[in-house]
C-alpha cells in the first residue's frame, strides 16, 4: 500500500485544496507535475472547482452523502506498508496512525494507517476502533506473517469487513497461490479470487478481473502505473487465459452461493444452465453482502510500489467495503442524534498546539463549538476544524457524522475520549445505556465500556530512566513527556521515589527508542536513557496471615487500628488483588472506611518483597479490622498497606517473567546457528514450518534473553532472517534461573 495517497492524489483533480502543507515530498511532487493551484484564505464559498465542468458542491466536498463515505485502515506486517508521513517512515514501518482523505470517483474515503509493529498493538487497537472497513496486505512471496495475524485477530474482535491485498507480485519468490492458500490455512478465511495475476515477479504485468471477465494490462516501463489498459478477454487472443478466468468465475459464483441465500435462489432461479450470463453487477452485490456479514474476504492482487493493481483496488474499496451506516454501532442509539465523537490521534503541532484526530458517530462539529469530554469529565472549544484532504489540510465550516476531523483548540483532549455535546448529553445517554443494560441482564460496566469506547491499555514490559541534559531542562522534559502521553497512553512516566529520576516505561524496545527519538526531533532535547529493564511481576505460592496495630495519637486525637487478613495464591490471572471480607467485617464498614482499606491493599501490591515489582494473581480476605472512633482513613490505609507487606515477605514468593511468541523466519543454511542460540536464551521451540524457501522457527522466549536480539540475528545469517515478537504471557521463573536474577540485582554477581 505504499503509494496509495500519492495515486488517489494524481488520478483525482482535488477540488478544495489550501492551508497547511503537511505530508511528503512525493505527494507534493505529483502535486506540481498536475500544475493544481492551491489557493490562500479562508473564503468558504470560493474554494476551486465549484464552477465549470468539475462541479461539485461545497456540501458534497465538505460533507459528502454517508452512503459515499468509507472509513477504511491499512493493515500490514512491517514492510507491507511504509507511507506514512511522519519521519519512521525510514525505518520501514507506520507507527502512528496517521489519517488522510481523499476522493475517488464520487466517494469520500477516509484512509488510516496502523502500524505493522507490536510494539504498537495499542496504537492498533485505537485505530480498529474508528474503521468501518479494512484492507489486509500480504506479501506474496511471505504470505501471512506473524503480526498480520495479530492484526488479523483484533480486527475479527471489532467485527470489521475486510478485503486482501496480495503485494509485491513483481517480487522474486512471489507466489499468488501459496499467498491465497496461506490465507485460507492461517487465518481461517475463505478467500474470494476477484483477481488473477498474469505473470508472477519479473513477468507480472497485469491482473485479469474476474468478475468482468477484462485483463488490466500496466506498461512494464512505467514507475507510476497511471496509465494501463482494461480489455475484454477473448478467444480469439487469450483462449487460455479467457478458460482460466471462467472456471475462476464459475468457482466464485458457487463459493458466494453457497455464503448469501439470496445470491443462491437467483442463480439457481435464472443463471442455472449458463453462469456466462449473470450480470456482474449482481454478482458484486452478492460480494458486497459477504464481504459485510464476515463469511468471506475478496482477494486482490497487485504491485503497490509501482501503483499496478491500486485503480481496481479503490475500487473494490468503494464496491466491497461498508459505508459508515452499514456499521452497527449499539451506543449510538443512546445519543439520539446528538453529538458523539471519538478521539483516535492526538499529535503536537508547533505552530497550532493539540490537533486532535476525531471520528464522529452522530451529530455535527462545528468551529467555536463547545464539547464535553467524557473521560476527561471537561468543556473545551474548538477553534478550528480541517479536513486532512490528501496532502493538505483543507479549513471547513462543519463536518457531519461518518466522516473524520481534524479539530484545532483542544488543549486536555487525550487519545481515546469520547466527545459529546454537553455533559446533560452525556448524562442521558447513560440512563438510556443503564435502562437497556437492565432489560438485557448486562454487567453496568459492559454499558459504560460501550458508552465511553474505550482502549484496553496493555501493562508495560519495558521501562528504563529518562534524563535531561541538566536539571535546568528538567521542565521541558516533563513537558515532552505530557504531550507524549496524551497521544500514546500506552506510554507510562513515573517517578522513582528513592532515587528521584524519572521512569520511562513502553511496549518495546521499538517504542522506547521512538519516544527518544521524538524528544530530541521534536523537543530539542537530548536526553539520556538508562540500561533498559524488563518488567517483572511477583507473586506469592501459599496462604499465609498476618496482623497488625497502627497507634498514634496527632495533636489530641488518637489514631488506633488493628488489622488481621489473609493472602492467598489466586487460581486465576489477575492484575489487582481480589479482596473479599469476613462477614463480622462488613456489618459495620462505612464506604469511607472499605474504600481506605482497598487502597492499603493495593499500595502494598504495587512494590513486592523480591524486586520491587508489582504482585498479581492474589486473593485477599480482611478477617478482622478494628479502628477507634475518629481514627482518619489515611491511618487505616497505612495499618492495612503494612499488614498486607508482612503477608507477603512471610509467604513463599515466586518471580514472573514475561514470555514473548517469537517467529524467526531465516533461510534453510542458516537454520542450525539460530536454533542454537535459541537454546542458549531459554528459547522453547514449538514447530518449525517451511514457507518457501525458507524455515519459519516458531516457539517461546523470555523477554529478558531477546534484548538486542535483532543485531545478533543480523550477524548469525548476513542480514537475511526476520523475526517477529509478540507478549504471549507472564510465567513463573524457575528457581536456578530466580535465584541469579536475585542475585545479580543485589549485587552478589
Amino acid at each position: 500500500m505504499s503509494n496509495l495517497r500519492i495515486f488517489a492524489v494524481n488520478h483525482k483533480k482535488i477540488s478544495s485544496l489550501h492551508i497547511d502543507n503537511v505530508c511528503c515530498s512525493k505527494i507534493r511532487a505529483n502535486l506540481r507535475r498536475l500544475k493544481l493551484h492551491l489557493p490562500h484564505g479562508r473564503n468558504y464559498s470560493s474554494l476551486p472547482g465549484i464552477i465549470g465542468n468539475d462541479v461539485k458542491s461545497l456540501h458534497s466536498i465538505i460533507s459528502p452523502p454517508i452512503t459515499k463515505i468509507r472509513n477504511i485502515g491499512i493493515m500490514a506486517h512491517i514492510d507491507n506498508d511504509s507511507s506514512s508521513p511522519y519521519p519512521t517512515r525510514e525505518r520501514g514501518i507506520t507507527i502512528q496512525s496517521a489519517a488522510v482523505t481523499f476522493d475517488w470517483k464520487g466517494y469520500r474515503i477516509n484512509l488510516i494507517d496502523t502500524p505493522g509493529h507490536v510494539d504498537f498493538t495499542l496504537e492498533v487497537e485505537r485505530c480498529l476502533r474508528v474503521l468501518d472497513g479494512a484492507v489486509a496486505v500480504f506479501d506474496a512471496s511471505a504470505g501471512v506473517e506473524a503480526q498480520t495475524l495479530t492484526v488479523w485477530r483484533q480486527a475479527d474482535k471489532h467485527k470489521i469487513p475486510r478485503i486482501c491485498f496480495l503485494n509485491k507480485m513483481d517480487k522474486t519468490g512471489a507466489s499468488f497461490n501459496y499467498a491465497v492458500e496461506s490465507i485460507r490455512e492461517k487465518l481461517k478465511a475463505k478467500p474470494l479470487l476477484l483477481q488473477l495475476p498474469i505473470g508472477e515477479a519479473k513477468t507480472f504485468k497485469g491482473v485479469v478481473d474476474v468478475v468482468n471477465k477484462e485483463k488490466l494490462l500496466w506498461n512494464l516501463n512505467s514507475d507510476d502505473g497511471k496509465n494501463f489498459e482494461r480489455k475484454p478477454l477473448l478467444e480469439v487472443s487469450d483462449p487460455q487465459l479467457l478458460k482460466e478466468t471462467t472456471e475462476a468465475r464459475n468457482a466464485l459464483i458457487e463459493q458466494v452461493a453457497d455464503l448469501d441465500d439470496e445470491f443462491a435462489n437467483l442463480v439457481l432461479g435464472e443463471f442455472s444452465e449458463n453462469f456466462d450470463l449473470l450480470p456482474a453487477e449482481k454478482l458484486q452485490t452478492a460480494i458486497h453482502r459477504v464481504t459485510l456479514a464476515q463469511t468471506a474476504v475478496p482477494v486482490l492482487c497487485g504491485s503497490a510500489l509501482k501503483n499496478k493493481g491500486v485503480q481496481p483496488l479503490l475500487d473494490a474499496i468503494t464496491m466491497y467495503l461498508p459505508s459508515p451506516e452499514e456499521r452497527n454501532y449499539e451506543f449510538l442509539q443512546w445519543y439520539k442524534g446528538d453529538l458523539c465523537a471519538l478521539a483516535f490521534k492526538v499529535l503536537h503541532d508547533k505552530q497550532r498546539g493539540p490537533l486532535v484526530f476525531m471520528r464522529i458517530y452522530s451529530g455535527m462539529i462545528k468551529p467555536q463549538l463547545a464539547i464535553h469530554n467524557i473521560n476527561g469529565n471537561c468543556t473545551e472549544r474548538i477553534s478550528r476544524l480541517l479536513l486532512p484532504f490528501a496532502d493538505q489540510h483543507v479549513e471547513i465550516p462543519s463536518l457531519t457524522a461518518g466522516n473524520i476531523a481534524l479539530t484545532v483548540g483542544l488543549k486536555h483532549t487525550a487519545t481515546g475520549d469520547t466527545i459529546v455535546s454537553s455533559k446533560s448529553s452525556a448524562l442521558a445517554a447513560a440512563r438510556r445505556a443503564e435502562r437497556k443494560g437492565e432489560k438485557k441482564h448486562r454487567e453496568n460496566n459492559e454499558a459504560e465500556r460501550l458508552l465511553l469506547a474505550g482502549v484496553e491499555i496493555p501493562e508495560p514490559v519495558f521501562f528504563c530512566t529518562i534524563e535531561p541534559p541538566s536539571v535546568a531542562k528538567q521542565p521541558d522534559l516533563d513537558h515532552a513527556l505530557k504531550c507524549l502521553q496524551r497521544e500514546d497512553p500506552s506510554l507510562k512516566v513515573k517517578l522513582d521515589p528513592d532515587s528521584g529520576q524519572t521512569i520511562l516505561c513502553g511496549m518495546g524496545e521499538l517504542h522506547i527508542e521512538i519516544i527518544h527519538d521524538r524528544i530530541k526531533r521534536e523537543y530539542g532535547l537530548e536526553t539520556y536513557l538508562g540500561p533498559l529493564q524488563v518488567a517483572y511481576r511477583e507473586t506469592i505460592l501459599n496462604s499465609v496471615r498476618a496482623t497488625d496495630a497502627l497507634d498514634r495519637t496527632l495533636g489530641d486525637k488518637r489514631h488506633l487500628v488493628t488489622v488481621e487478613l489473609e493472602a492467598k495464591p489466586l487460581e486465576t490471572s489477575s492484575l489487582q488483588p481480589v479482596i473479599d471480607y469476613a462477614q463480622s467485617v462488613t456489618q459495620d464498614l462505612s464506604q469511607a472506611s472499605q474504600e481506605a482499606v482497598e487502597n492499603g491493599i493495593h499500595s502494598a501490591c504495587l512494590q513486592g518483597p523480591l524486586l520491587g515489582s508489582p504482585i498479581q494473581d492474589v486473593a485477599v480476605t480482611l478477617h478482622s479490622l478494628v479502628i477507634h472512633p475518629g481514627t482518619s482513613t489515611t491511618m487505616i490505609s497505612a495499618c492495612v498497606s503494612r499488614c498486607m507487606q508482612k503477608a507477603l515477605k512471610k509467604a513463599d514468593k515466586q518471580i514472573l517473567e514475561p514470555l514473548m511468541n517469537l517467529e524467526v523466519t531465516v533461510p534453510r543454511d542458516y537454520l542450525s546457528p539460530v536454533l542454537a542460540d535459541l537454546a542458549q536464551r531459554r528459547g522453547n521451540i514449538q514447530e518449525i514450518q517451511t514457507r518457501q524457501d525458507n524455515k519459519v522457527v516458531i516457539g517461546f522466549v523470555p523477554l529478558a534473553e531477546i534484548m538486542g536480539y535483532s543485531t545478533v540475528l543480523r550477524t548469525l545469517t548476513s542480514g537475511s532472517a526476520t523475526f517477529a515478537l509478540e507478549l504471549s504471557n507472564y510465567q513463573a521463573m524457575n528457581p536456578q534461573d530466580q535465584s541469579t536474577l536475585l542475585s545479580r540485582r543485589s549485587g552478589l554477581t
